[in-house]
């Protein structure tokens, strides 16, 4: 089984796979068609940028729709993604889409409604494909920054990590398997990607990968020890968050999480802006736990000194803490085939 995967760079909030990759030493994102296949073959799966010679006119169209007012069009943007995905002669398809607050869909209802129809378009071009619903009002994770978040990624390929975060793994590959016809049930493909974690051979695949990609032998081993966090750059600063007051943490907010990222300079506001991969967020605690004043809920990751303030005012609107006990759900609402 052949997992290719193309993806972008982050503008404004959102965050971009390729930035976050960089921040790994040697991580290339850059490759022709042909290195692409030979990646391929030669480890079973790559995370690259688009080319040149992949469905060019996807960014004529894209370069328009911004002065076209045409950003939030449905049909472009289903046509924009399934177009990439139906070059790359993909057979099954899973895609993840976010509704919530951290998320470009703000309700369950906008995400369903685009969900099914990416999920009509790319059966129409014959590529198998399912769309989860998945809530997004709080950072998945623990998380948000490009290094933070590589490392959350590669604690999960080490068998631990966010719960939240494992399940996502868990249920998209699940689905994804099922859809490629290597599992009866989508329970049983989650079951497979989770021994996969628990035996190491996933984050060795994911070392293969790093090489193929660039990454030198000795840095893609490391990532694979146990004290991998070394091999990225740290930030010059760590600042905690102290929570004002005692209850239960009903959200964090995600949009004003990352809009905190963005003025730490983990995203960019123009695309041709660099991104410091080391700042970003780490939360110390997650929606329905219970949270006692005085204690820190997230440790900020910067380099400027002082800590600017307008990070710390939105951190501290995103804290919304009650007294009632929230019972958290999974974050995945529903399946759309």
């Amino acid at each position: 089984m052949k997992v290719p995967m193309i993806s972008g760079r982050g503008l404004g909030h959102t965050g971009g796979t390729l930035d976050k990759l960089e921040s790994i030493p040697g991580f290339c994102t850059t490759f022709s068609g042909d290195e692409i296949k030979r990646l391929l073959s030669e480890v079973g799966c790559c995370i690259v940028g688009q080319t040149k010679d992949i469905v060019p006119a996807d960014k004529v169209l894209y370069s328009r729709r911004d002065v076209t007012g045409t950003v939030e069009s449905w049909p472009l943007i289903s046509s924009s993604i399934v177009s990439k995905k139906a070059a790359e002669s993909l057979t099954a398809l899973v895609l993840d889409t976010k509704f919530g607050k951290g998320a470009f869909m703000k309700t369950e209802a906008e995400a369903r409604q685009l969900a099914s129809i990416m999920v009509e378009a790319s059966n129409s071009v014959g590529v198998k494909t399912a769309a989860l619903l998945t809530r997004m009002d709080s950072p998945v994770g623990w998380a948000v920054g490009n290094s933070l978040e590589v490392i959350e990624a590669v604690q999960c390929l080490h068998g631990n990590g966010p719960a939240d975060l494992r399940e996502l793994v868990l249920q998209l590959g699940g689905h994804l398997l099922l859809l490629a016809e290597k599992v009866s049930s989508a329970k049983e493909g989650a079951d497979m990607i989770a021994c996969k974690l628990h035996d190491g051979s996933a984050l060795q695949t994911f070392q293969q990968m790093c090489i193929a990609q660039g990454v030198s032998e000795e840095v893609a081993k490391e990532l694979c020890e146990q004290n991998f966090t070394k091999v990225f750059r740290k930030s010059q600063h760590t600042t905690q968050l102290i929570s004002p007051e005692t209850g239960y943490v009903h959200e964090i907010d995600a949009m004003l999480a990352a809009e905190a990222c963005l003025v730490l300079g983990a995203g960019r506001n123009n695309a041709s802006d660099a991104v410091n991969h080391a700042v970003g967020i780490v939360l110390e605690t997650t929606p329905g736990e219970r949270l006692q004043a005085g204690t820190a809920w997230v440790t900020v990751h910067h380099d400027n000194e002082p800590l600017d303030e307008a990070v710390v005012q939105l951190l501290q609107r995103s804290l919304l803490v009650k007294h009632e006990v929230l019972n958290v759900t999974s974050r995945v609402v529903d399946v759309i085939v």
